[in-house]
C-alpha cells in the first residue's frame, strides 16, 4: 500500500492493533482526565475505564466520538444534514475537498454524518500538527482517523513533509482502505470567500508523476460544500481583521487558537448542511490533456473545485439580508421576511457586543461580519450564472 520511499508512521492515524496502547498512554494524563470531567461530569472515570476496553478505531468513533458530535449538534444547531452520499460505497475511495469554516467541526460533522446518516466508513482527516500540542492530544487525534500536516519548520523541512504528505494521500486513495478529507486551504476563509489555495493543489501534484492529469484523476477529487447558517466564530474573525488592519505585525496566540476551537464547538450554528458534490474527473478530462503542464492542470482543478463548492451552497435567508445590507439596498427583499431580517440584525448586534478592542471600529467590524454572510451568496450566484 505504501510508497517504499516514505515511512508514514509519524503522520498516519492509528491502526486497530495500536488502539489499546494509545488509550493506555492517554488515560494516564491528568489533562485528559480534566477534559473528561468537563464533558462527562460524574461519569468521567467510567468513560476513562471504558476507553481502556476499546479495541478498534470504528468502536471509538461510533460509540464515543459520534454521540458527542451529535450532542454538540443538538445543543448548538437547528439541525445537521448531508446529501450526495446516497449511492456512495466504502469501495468508492476519493479525496473529499471542502471549504473551511471551523477548525474542529468541519471534519467532525462530516465524519459523523457519514457514519450515522449515510452509513459508510468515515474518511481520514488532515489536521495541522499545531493542534497537537501534547503527546496525549496527538494520540487522541490519531485514534480518530486524523493524519498530521506539518505547519512549521525550515523551508526544506516543510518541502520534504509536503512530498511525504502528497504521497500518503495518493497511496491511501489508490491502494489504501480509506477516503481522505482535506480543507481547500490552510486555515479558515475568515471572510467566507472560499477559494481553493493553489499551494494545496501544488502539494497534491508532488506525487502525480509525469502525467499530471492522470495523477489528479487518480485522486477522484469530490468537492464538499459546507453551509453553516451562523458562524459562532464570526465576531472573533471580525476582531482579527481589525487587529491585522491596525497592526501589521499582529499574530494570534495559542490562547486565541484555543478560544476559536472552543467557540467553534460551542457557538450557535443555526442550520448546518453538507452537500457532497460529484467527482470532478469527467469535467477535468474534457478540460485538460495528458500533455498539459502542471500549472494548466492545477488551474483547471482549482476552477472545478471552486465551482462545485460555490454552486452547491445551501443559501439561507440571512445570506440575502447580509448582501442587501452590505450593498445598502433591498434588491433581494423577496428572499427574506421582516422576521428574518430582525433575527439577523439582532444576532449581529449580539456578536458585535462580544468584541473587546481598545479602538473598536464598529462600522468596519459590522462590514466584515456582513461580508462573511454575503460572500457565499455572491459566489453562489456567480457559479450558477456560469453553468
Amino acid at each position: 500500500m505504501e510508497n517504499n520511499e516514505f515511512n508514514y508512521d509519524e503522520i498516519r492515524p492509528y491502526n486497530d492493533n495500536e488502539v489499546h496502547d494509545a488509550f493506555v498512554r492517554a488515560c494516564q494524563e491528568p489533562e485528559l482526565k480534566s477534559v473528561l470531567e468537563f464533558i462527562y461530569k460524574d461519569k468521567a472515570e467510567e468513560m476513562r475505564q471504558y476507553f481502556l476496553t476499546i479495541k478498534t478505531v470504528e468502536e471509538f468513533q461510533s460509540n464515543v466520538i459520534a454521540p458527542f458530535v451529535l450532542k454538540v449538534g443538538e445543543m448548538t444547531s437547528d439541525g445537521l444534514d448531508i446529501t450526495g452520499l446516497e449511492n456512495k460505497d466504502d469501495k468508492d475511495k476519493c479525496l473529499y475537498i471542502s471549504n473551511h469554516r471551523d477548525i474542529i467541526m468541519d471534519a467532525a460533522f462530516l465524519d459523523t454524518l457519514m457514519l450515522k446518516q449515510a452509513h459508510i466508513s468515515t474518511a481520514q482527516n488532515a489536521i495541522g500538527d499545531n493542534l497537537c500540542a501534547k503527546p496525549w492530544i496527538t494520540d487522541m487525534m490519531k485514534l480518530n482517523k486524523n493524519f498530521l500536516v506539518k505547519r512549521s519548520g525550515t523551508k526544506r523541512e516543510i518541502f520534504d513533509s509536503s512530498i511525504r504528505l502528497s504521497s500518503y494521500i495518493h497511496d491511501q486513495i489508490t491502494s489504501g482502505s480509506d477516503s481522505i478529507w482535506l480543507a481547500q486551504r490552510e486555515g479558515r476563509a475568515k471572510d467566507s470567500n472560499d477559494v481553493t489555495q493553489e499551494s494545496v493543489l501544488k502539494m497534491l501534484s508532488m506525487s502525480c508523476g509525469k502525467d499530471m492529469k492522470q495523477g489528479f484523476m487518480d485522486l477522484h477529487i469530490t468537492p464538499v460544500s459546507i453551509s453553516y447558517e451562523f458562524d459562532g466564530c464570526d465576531y472573533l474573525k471580525a476582531k482579527e481583521f481589525q487587529q491585522k488592519r491596525d497592526d501589521a505585525e499582529y499574530k494570534k496566540t495559542k490562547a486565541d487558537d484555543i478560544l476559536s476551537m472552543k467557540t467553534g464547538i460551542l457557538g450557535y450554528k443555526g442550520r448546518v448542511h453538507y452537500e457532497v458534490t460529484t467527482c470532478i474527473n469527467e469535467e477535468l478530462d474534457k478540460m485538460v490533456s495528458a500533455e498539459d503542464n502542471r500549472a494548466t492542470v492545477i488551474a483547471a482543478v482549482q476552477k472545478l473545485i471552486d465551482q462545485h463548492i460555490h454552486k452547491n451552497y445551501r443559501i439561507y435567508p440571512i445570506n440575502y439580508v447580509a448582501l442587501d445590507e452590505l450593498n445598502g439596498n433591498t434588491d433581494n427583499a423577496d428572499k427574506y421576511t421582516n422576521a428574518d431580517k430582525a433575527k439577523f440584525d439582532q444576532y449581529i448586534a449580539g456578536q458585535m457586543a462580544k468584541i473587546e478592542l481598545e479602538n473598536k471600529d464598529e462600522a468596519f467590524l459590522r462590514t466584515k461580519m456582513l461580508e462573511m454572510y454575503a460572500n457565499p451568496l455572491k459566489n453562489h450566484l456567480k457559479a450558477i450564472a456560469n453553468v
